[in-house]
């Protein structure tokens, strides 16, 4: 065990590094055929910085010290240990501007510069939902991916599902930078980055490539394996949501969703109506009885039209606002249940000012507040939602989840699935297992056998 680890540590780290290392290769001859020297005069090495050297020093230092430490453990822990390790990387990103250190964080997960989650879940863990089975109901939200970038790494990083978007018909720009404000004493963040997207052309190109690799995985893994049932959704071992938006300029919401069904449904477990950011002008009022009505049924009537196989249509969501009024809540648990949605997510991001982030300058920046101070208002619209939906539709608890514990009292208060953010930007993969392993034992402790059990504990009359 231990020498297959080294090995595929080394594989890893090295192999996967050939393309790139034959590419210098042939920049090397080229330069030198280019630039042949008759005189066979020696060229001036390049200078290295002190930095520099410390820098390559240290990486050869942990790639030598990685493969004697993968060596002497089994696969298990070594993979524990790599995940603890980017405590040591995480905070460096809080030296760099919020969206730069978005960008590299994405990116890095987009080219596997991440660890991998070998370790199995706890077995309480895994659920069935929408006829999809999770291996475990932690979730990244919306916003993180918006690009649908890095989906490969993300879930592999453990998450049991990832949502990416939100996605527009035509790319946006998004609002002016900057946009992004940490408060970092409250574990919060501020955005007001206004839908910023690729379009759905890309994301649709770069989902489809992941949909293809995904199936030849399957076919591989249904060939070997026999009778034995192939986990996972349709772009991992994980389950892949893909979140819906609107371009800020256009003036026909449910066309620019019916754009988005059309294009990109058949690459999604899921799918999300995104009516509650803060940062659209206009968007939240389709949260409104007879907007929110119409824009469902037309939503629903483009999927539905489509051709779909055994496993029919992806299901089809709502993502509401924490900031409604109870009337407002009433209205759409009556379209949710009339019009069969299959789920709603709650919640997005707040306007609201909560103590004691209102003491704080950074509050007084325009956009949606996400992270901790949003937890107990989050926790309390679920709670409402599911007694207003009568616990028949799944709710996806979204907001202020930074623990197991967190993770707990939402889906006692009525959610099957739970989502998190910024806490995920704050404190890097770590918190990933970390999180899992506390639901985990929160669930034993209060005696449950499984999610299922526990969802909307909170709820229910003694």
């Amino acid at each position: 065990m231990a020498a297959r680890v080294a090995m595929k540590f080394t594989r890893e780290c090295f192999i996967s590094r050939k393309l790139k290392s034959n590419n210098i290769t042939r920049y090397y001859f080229a330069t030198a055929a280019s630039t042949a020297n008759p005189l066979n005069i020696p060229k001036e090495v390049p200078h290295v910085s002190k930095k520099g050297r410390l820098l390559t020093g240290a990486t050869i230092g942990l790639l030598i010290g990685g493969g004697a430490y993968a060596s002497t453990v089994d696969e298990a822990t070594f993979c524990g240990w790599l995940f603890n390790a980017t405590k040591l990387v995480n905070p460096i990103f809080s030296f760099l501007d919020p969206e730069v250190a978005h960008r590299l964080a994405v990116s890095a997960a987009a080219r596997g510069w991440v660890p991998i989650e070998k370790r199995p879940d706890p077995p309480i863990l895994e659920l069935e939902v929408w006829g999809r089975r999770f291996s475990n109901p932690l979730g990244l939200s919306a916003g993180f991916d918006k690009n649908a970038e890095a989906v490969e790494g993300l879930l592999g990083l453990g998450f049991g599902f990832v949502e990416v978007g939100s996605v527009t018909p035509v790319p946006q720009e998004g609002n002016p930078k900057p946009r992004i404000f940490r408060l970092p004493k409250d574990g919060a963040i501020i955005n007001r980055c206004g839908f910023n997207s690729e379009g759905i052309v890309v994301v649709a190109k770069r989902l489809g490539a992941q949909h293809g690799k995904r199936k030849l995985e399957m076919s591989s893994t249904t060939s070997s394996a026999g009778d034995e049932v192939v986990h996972g959704g349709k772009a991992g071992p994980g389950i892949l949501g893909v979140n819906l938006g609107k371009n800020k300029t256009s003036e026909d919401a449910a066309a620019d969703y019916v754009q988005g069904v059309h294009t990109l449904s058949q690459y999604a477990d899921y799918l999300v109506i995104n009516i509650s950011s803060p940062n659209t002008p206009g968007l939240r009022q389709l949260q409104g009885r007879k907007q929110l009505k119409d824009l469902v049924k037309k939503v629903q009537a483009a999927r539905d039209e489509m051709q779909w196989g055994e496993e029919g249509p992806p299901p089809l969501l709502v993502k509401i606002a924490p900031d409604l009024s109870k009337q407002d809540l009433e209205d759409i648990a009556a379209v949710a249940l009339a019009l069969r949605v299959d789920g709603l997510i709650i919640s997005n991001t707040t306007i609201q000012r909560p103590d004691p982030v209102s003491k704080n300058p950074v509050s007084q920046e325009a956009g949606g507040l996400s992270g901790k101070p949003l937890s107990d208002l989050s926790t309390n619209i679920l709670k409402d939602m599911y007694i207003l939906t009568k616990g028949k539709i799944p709710l996806i608890g979204c907001g202020g989840i930074s623990s197991g514990e967190d993770a707990y009292k939402k889906i006692r208060a009525g959610a099957t699935l739970v989502q998190l953010y910024t806490a995920f930007a704050y404190g890097g993969p770590a918190l990933i297992p970390k999180i899992k392993a506390e639901l985990a034992q929160c669930l034993e402790r209060g005696g449950y056998k499984s999610i299922h059990e526990a969802v909307g504990a909170d709820c229910r009359q003694p």
